[in-house]
């Protein structure tokens, strides 16, 4: 295991004070530090990443239940999901959610970015202005060409564990008419695939292991980890430092340069209202003093719904059985010894972006596929010879809001997510649904499926499809959205993440997000962070690249 030593008497003043370590921040502790020269304090509320299962990919449930890892969120009741409360973990870890997510790496559309440019008045956000972000950020075990990187410090991978059911759930995609691709963020971005990691060697790599590791060795990078930030301090529409609670006692530390808000979608709205910059109303009503009147703080709430479908499986895998005590110990002892098997698989190896429907330009849907079936028996997991499909809509209508309960730090915000609040999000699950079982029906799958066993076939027409999409609803993890970059009324940070009216304070992390992305969020929300450092250091920007796509 990596072990560091972390630092507990720390200075007074830092050149910049980074607020959370994952994702985006280990990304900006890495390269403000880079040159050595520059005094980083990175303040985590969770532990530093140790847990063994975090660095295992199959470890992935065992890790984002932990409640020691995880902020263990859990939204308000839904209004169109029946009332119901979604669970929203959040890593509260070094790393952040990078050490308890399912490690998929995938960028989004590249038509999404050029929205961003067009809609959002972003014009240094289109997808050319990012591509150079995301290949200097990895290196892919697919190698380096126009799309991919292979020189930078994030190791992704294919998915490679071999299984006949990936092998049907492509063929199946193939037969079914949606399309296949080699490399969802390479020249295709449309079909079925085998999905790339943030896996190296067998191991999660993680945004700790990949950019705050190697910034720690330098030196001038100073972690304080179980370290809860109360609020940002300011000298009139400055930001000075933040007061934070370390061992019992509150502390204050001061930022020479800048303070850096890397909360993510849920903290890092809560800790600007808690500190006087959200909707001046909203503030006054909890006795908080407004600095900044900014009325899109904690809005534009975004998130990918999503249901699982599952089916009996007519034939025996070892993954099937894989949770047997003697076979636990059997993977356990090839990971430890060979970073491999099935312990080094994050499961969810393969998947897709599809179109639900002929009217939308481009894929619409999201395919995650494991191999193995599973059910939840209080609080412990039960796996099933069986497979199983996500399916999440990728752009939806709704918004919701993160509001503050009290001016309490440690309570809890409130979280409205508002799911299927649009009606048109709704039709596209249902169109999900019925893609997906469009796919299973393929005769790829015909030596492998047996009965449907989730949502089952008593669930038939559409009108039964959509009472089940509201009672059985989730999500995938992605929130976003709730400190937009943008420069209208609701806009929270400028296309730099500079927090509007206020100096010496940025948000970077996935709240900038104005439109949530067409996949996963964590390369998004890396490749924000690393441009967001060369912002910080007046760096010039990387040259734009222009890829050729299938879809062009």
């Amino acid at each position: 295991m990596f072990r560091y030593r972390v630092c507990y008497n720390v200075m007074n003043t830092f050149d910049y004070i980074i607020i959370g370590a994952g994702s985006a921040g280990c990304v900006l502790a890495n390269k403000l530090g880079a040159d050595g020269r520059k005094s980083i304090l990175v303040l985590e509320a969770g532990p530093m990443d140790h847990e063994l299962m975090i660095h295992v990919p199959a470890g992935v449930y065992r890790t984002w239940h932990e409640p020691k890892l995880n902020w263990n969120y859990h939204t308000e009741p839904e209004p169109e999901l029946s009332g119901r409360s979604v669970f929203m973990p959040r890593g509260k870890v070094v790393g952040g959610s990078s050490s308890i997510n399912s490690m998929v790496y995938m960028r989004g559309h590249p038509l999404d970015y050029d929205r961003w440019a067009s809609e959002c008045n972003l014009t240094q956000w289109s997808y050319e202005h990012c591509l150079p972000y995301f290949k200097a950020g990895e290196t892919s075990d697919r190698g380096g060409d126009a799309w991919r990187g292979n020189s930078g410090p994030l190791g992704v991978s294919k998915g490679s564990f071999k299984n006949p059911l990936y092998d049907a759930f492509i063929e199946a995609g193939d037969q079914a008419g949606q399309g296949r691709s080699d490399d969802l963020n390479g020249f295709n971005p449309e079909g079925v695939s085998r999905l790339d990691a943030t896996r190296k060697n067998g191991r999660r790599c993680s945004s700790a292991v990949a950019h705050l590791r190697p910034a720690l060795k330098r030196g001038n990078v100073t972690l304080l980890v179980k370290a809860m930030v109360k609020r940002i301090l300011f000298t009139g529409n400055r930001a000075y430092g933040v007061a934070f609670d370390h061992q019992g006692a509150e502390r204050i530390v001061h930022a020479g340069t800048q303070v850096i808000l890397s909360g993510g979608a849920v903290n890092s709205p809560q800790l600007l209202m808690l500190s006087g910059i959200g909707p001046a109303d909203h503030l006054m009503q909890l006795g908080i003093s407004p600095l900044v009147n900014l009325p899109g703080v904690g809005k534009n709430l975004q998130d990918h719904a999503s249901v699982i479908l599952q089916y009996e499986c007519r034939k025996s895998f070892p993954i099937h059985k894989v949770d047997a005590p003697w076979r636990k110990v059997a993977a356990g002892v090839q990971w430890v010894f060979a970073r491999s098997g099935i312990a080094a698989s994050n499961i969810w190896e393969a998947g897709g972006l599809i179109r639900g429907n002929h009217k939308v330009s481009y894929p619409n849907l999201q395919y995650h596929f494991g191999p193995v079936g599973f059910e939840y028996n209080g609080g412990e997991i039960t796996l099933l010879q069986a497979f199983a499909i996500h399916v999440d809509q990728l752009r939806p209508r709704s918004r919701g809001a993160i509001l503050l309960k009290s001016g309490n730090p440690y309570d809890k915000p409130a979280l409205h997510f508002e799911y299927l609040a649009d009606p048109h999000d709704l039709e596209e699950l249902v169109d999900g649904v019925v893609k997906t079982r469009e796919l299973v029906a393929q005769s790829a799958f015909d030596d492998l499926r047996g009965a449907e066993l989730v949502p089952g076939p008593q669930v038939a027409s559409n009108a039964e499809i959509r009472d089940w999409i509201r009672s059985a609803m989730s999500t995938d993890f992605h929130p976003c959205g709730t400190c937009r970059m943008g420069f209208d009324h609701n806009a929270v940070v400028d296309d730099q993440m500079r927090v509007h009216g206020i100096e010496g304070l940025r948000v970077i992390d996935a709240s900038v997000i104005p439109q949530i992305t067409s996949a996963n969020l964590n390369a998004p929300t890396l490749m924000i962070a690393a441009r967001a450092a060369d912002y910080i250091l007046g760096s010039p920007q990387l040259a734009p690249l222009k890829a050729k796509f299938a879809f062009q």
